[in-house]
């Protein structure tokens, strides 16, 4: 699916995606990684579901993102809570949705001027 937005000063926004990628900026990206309004984290390691640890939310908390949106690919699939813990007792908030949803939320929050992160797993 492509999406057609106005343009939002520098902002990365999903311009795309399909089960095997996503667009950020009409860049398509194939491997897991971060978006956030400002950066772009490509080398973000867990490739699968399965490979998901707590060293890669607490990871994420050096952004300092309001909300963690986790792309769980095309199934929705929910982390077990031990592995989200270091980012809300940091007191940022997760939501859990498959990719496509993640990336159309992302969207819309980060042009909000949120502090959103979208962290998707891709492959």
């Amino acid at each position: 699916m492509k999406f057609h937005l106005a343009d939002d000063a520098g902002l990365n926004l999903f311009t795309g995606y399909d089960i095997d990628y996503v667009a950020v900026n009409h860049q398509h990206y194939q491997a897991s990684l971060i978006v956030l309004p400002d950066r772009i984290v490509e080398t973000w390691p867990p490739q699968s579901f399965a490979a998901l640890g707590a060293a890669h939310f607490e990871a994420i908390l050096e952004f300092m993102p309001e909300i963690v949106l986790l792309g769980t690919g095309s199934t929705l699939r929910f982390p077990h809570p031990r592995l989200t813990d270091a980012l809300i007792r940091a007191y940022i908030g997760v939501e859990v949705m498959d990719t496509p949803a993640a990336c159309r939320t992302y969207n819309i929050l980060a042009s909000e001027g949120r502090k959103v992160a979208a962290a998707l797993l891709l492959g």
